[in-house]
């Protein structure tokens, strides 16, 4: 009874998400395209806003330019640095301080998923100042109309520019979960991969990861429309084609925007496809131990897709028969188990780790707890899993 019920209400929102207002945001892309950004702020009359980042990217340099063309625009900017890797509610309401204090009209997130996250959450506090971010948590609890928010992603991963679900830590719990409303999609998104050319290997393996894991989990789940279909697997091709090049390549700019197009188109899909138990269970490894989102997806990944058994062969084996990794006379299951081994090849060749070190035996029950409470109803997986199921995924990855 449990599984229809679930079953029931993935059916039932597929539909109803059909009569949904989607919007997918203004792009801005290409080599400089960050240049065009103030102008873009400027035209809707915007005088003031909020930039959220992080300590490593202001001191790296890389706003420097945003920055002078803000002032040269005429727009007053304050400047929130203190994002943490997933992001806290503290981190919220510490940015939504500055952005009253300044008058702030709108919010530019620059960096990574977690300003991204973090600033989705401060423009959410605004629509909604008398709602915590608790109060938030789960489906269309939002509603109201955010500041204009605007994306500049300096990761090719988390397709936070495009995505409707700002994920956030009650580090008083070590609570992880996401805010999913369609007003959290951003107006604007900039994807200019000079932004993500100082990019550290490790991070460029497993955002890149990060994307996929996007794609594949939105392309074999049951919710998927023709286009989400078509964007998964053009971002599938992508990843594939170019994600060891930016690996090995950091200065290859057409490697490093394809692989931002790619995250980008990943984002358009699982936003409307949603993902699955790799999310859910990478959640709380971020949650509890501050574990990179990337390089949890990207050890789960593997995993999850092998768990998921027969249910996953067909869109499995479509994904190896787009990649090109199969032969004619391969059966289902054995193209399934070669995508398979392919992500486990990519994890190896960007020295990505099996496992997931510091995961404590005495932690799992209330991760696997949480992790059926995010996916389960709302995840239209290939197979619904079960406590003990999740319970064998943590200890596989330990």
């Amino acid at each position: 009874m449990y599984n229809v019920y679930c079953r029931t209400y993935q059916t039932i929102f597929k539909v109803a998400s059909g009569f949904l207002p989607w919007r997918e945001p203004k792009l801005l892309e290409g080599e400089g395209s960050i240049g065009k950004l103030p102008q873009e702020i400027s035209q809707r009359g915007i005088k003031s806003v909020l930039l959220v980042t992080d300590k490593g990217i202001a001191s790296l340099g890389l706003m420097n330019g945003l920055c002078a063309g803000l002032e040269n625009a005429g727009i007053q900017y304050a400047i929130y640095d203190k994002t943490v890797p997933n992001p806290t509610i503290d981190n919220i309401e510490e940015a939504l301080k500055l952005y009253k204090e300044n008058n702030c009209q709108g919010i530019i997130a620059f960096g990574g998923g977690s300003p991204m996250d973090c600033a989705k959450g401060v423009g959410a506090r605004v629509a909604n100042p008398h709602k915590t971010i608790p109060q938030m948590k789960g489906l269309l609890k939002v509603r109201k109309k955010i500041p204009p928010l605007f994306a500049i992603p300096t990761t090719a991963g988390t397709g936070s520019e495009a995505t409707v679900a700002a994920v956030i830590t009650n580090s008083a719990t070590h609570e992880k979960y996401p805010v999913n409303d369609l007003v959290l999609i951003p107006h604007v998104a900039v994807l200019d991969p000079t932004l993500t050319v100082g990019l550290p290997p490790h991070i460029t393996s497993t955002t890149g990861m990060d994307a996929l894991t996007h794609a594949v989990e939105a392309y074999i789940g049951r919710s998927n429309t023709n286009q989400t279909r078509e964007l998964s697997r053009k971002a599938i091709m992508l990843i594939f084609e170019n994600i060891e090049e930016a690996y090995a390549n950091g200065t290859n700019l057409t490697a490093r925007y394809n692989m931002q197009k790619a995250a980008y188109y990943a984002g358009v899909a699982f936003t409307r496809a949603y993902v699955g138990y790799v999310h859910a269970l990478a959640h709380q490894l971020g949650g509890f131990y501050n574990t990179p989102h990337g390089l949890a997806n990207a050890v789960l990944l593997p995993y999850v897709l092998e768990y998921y058994g027969e249910s996953a062969y067909k869109p499995l084996a479509e994904c190896a028969d787009l990649v090109g990794i199969t032969n004619s006379s391969d059966t289902l299951e054995e193209k399934a188990h070669c995508f398979i081994e392919a992500i486990r090849k990519l994890n190896r060749n960007m020295n990505i780790p099996e496992k997931i070190d510091g995961i404590q035996e005495k932690d799992i029950p209330l991760m696997v707890e949480r992790a059926l409470q995010e996916a389960n109803p709302t995840y239209p997986v290939p197979r619904i899993l079960n406590k003990e199921d999740l319970a064998k995924l943590y200890r596989m990855i330990s």
